[in-house]
């Protein structure tokens, strides 16, 4: 038993835990857990947890048996919306095969190693999300309705703005867990919310935006309140992005800081821009991520800018060691650990190929029109079937196939697409 587990297993003791949740998501990044008691963690570290692939929707015929949860000591946190009394504590966990071996829909995972390949390659990466979700009025039994909680713009206050004390809440309470909000505000929409992330490393990155979702949701819940992260909840008005903005490190300096001087920093853009097309159908998963494409705030053309905000890759001005690269593209329902696994493949080839940056401003090409059009491209691409395990790409078109056909059925297609997804 290490070091880090042993101090886990004694914090846990003396702190009147009651309750771990073990969390993982499945391979469309819907998150899961399941709850043990403290007596059974020690156990948990040392052979993992069983829980039934055929039970879970996106491991649903990808494995026969039952696999493993396997906490990762180092996720340690307590739930802070729950009750003092018997608390609650979570952990992200990695999922196994009951021999030991690796499951291939375990996407934390396949973040886990285009980090290492990152880490290989001298380089560490920082990813901040920006999340933005709306906020909804509910009914006498506390299920959501089409209905904002306000009618307040971007920067509003109160009282236009009736969310800023349900966001001082939720950055609160994430920063309890150890989660670094920068800032949050009113966004454009009626009832639309946005909450900006410090720059972490890309797996903590991942397992914090889903902490952030879960966080949100309780708490809007607390308040009589639903939270939805569908990227086009209302005609006319704003869809919700997830604008994920990137760094990269070399022996602690930021290589984009001097981005003009840095090769390396541009190739690693210049391999992100090649595969935006390829890669969309992770970044925007749902059928209804395309309405969102119809706004023009919405960026469908590839390529990057330090001024203009429609291009797929901004720049912005911030200099020295806070300068990133902002991808506008995806949407707050991704599996972030996915999404971020291909961004960081992506850049890293570029590097390793000495990928020549195409001039600012220059249009290379437009991101996929429907979900439909998404999946023909990622059927077609090497880079995901070199990036991703063959069992895992097959199962994720196939279910995205499967959406897009019902919504395509439907007599009102747009409705369709929000009774799908509206708990997301």
């Amino acid at each position: 038993m290490t070091q880090t587990i042993s101090e886990v297993l004694q914090f846990i003791e003396e702190n009147n835990i009651k309750f771990i949740r073990l969390a993982f998501c499945d391979i469309f990044g819907t998150m899961k857990n399941i709850s043990i008691m403290p007596h059974e963690l020690e156990r948990a570290f040392a052979c993992g947890v069983a829980v039934d692939a055929a039970a879970v929707q996106g491991f649903r015929h990808m494995e026969e048996s039952d696999l493993l949860l396997l906490p990762d000591a180092g996720t340690l946190s307590i739930l802070p919306w729950r009750s003092m009394e018997g608390r609650v504590a979570r952990f992200y966990c990695n999922i196994q095969k009951p021999d030991g071996s690796f499951f291939c829909g375990d996407s934390r995972r396949i973040l886990q190693e285009a980090a290492a390949r990152c880490a290989n390659l001298g380089y560490h990466c920082k990813i901040g999300p920006e999340c933005e979700f709306y906020l909804l009025r509910t009914d006498e039994n506390g299920d959501p309705t089409r209905i904002p909680m306000d009618n307040g713009g971007y920067c509003d206050i109160s009282p236009l703005d009736r969310g800023e004390n349900i966001r001082r809440e939720i950055c609160l309470t994430l920063e309890d867990m150890g989660i670094l909000p920068e800032n949050s505000h009113h966004e454009q929409g009626p009832g639309q919310n946005e909450i900006d992330f410090r720059c972490s490393g890309a797996l903590n990155a991942a397992d914090d935006l889903l902490t952030c979702k879960w966080a949100v949701r309780a708490i809007a819940a607390r308040n009589g309140l639903y939270a939805t992260f569908l990227p086009k909840p209302f005609p006319g008005q704003a869809g919700s992005s997830m604008h994920a903005n990137l760094s990269l490190y070399r022996e602690g300096e930021n290589i984009f800081a001097d981005f003009s001087a840095s090769p390396a920093a541009q190739s690693f853009l210049a391999g992100i821009l090649r595969r935006a097309a390829e890669m969309t159908v992770f970044l925007n998963p749902l059928a209804n991520s395309y309405r969102r494409f119809a706004d023009d705030g919405a960026p469908r053309r590839i390529g990057w800018s330090a001024v203009s905000r429609q291009l797929l890759v901004r720049l912005p001005g911030t200099q020295g060691d806070r300068r990133r690269m902002e991808l506008r593209s995806p949407d707050p329902t991704c599996n972030p650990y996915l999404a971020f696994a291909l961004l960081l493949q992506a850049g890293l080839d570029g590097i390793e190929e000495g990928l020549a940056l195409p001039a600012a401003d220059t249009e290379l090409g437009v991101v996929p029109a429907t979900l439909q059009q998404a999946v023909q491209l990622a059927r077609s691409s090497g880079f995901l079937a070199r990036c991703l395990p063959e069992k895992l790409l097959a199962k994720y078109l196939e279910g995205k196939e499967e959406e897009w056909r019902y919504c395509q059925a439907a007599q009102d297609q747009a409705l369709a697409e929000q009774e799908l997804y509206y708990y997301l």
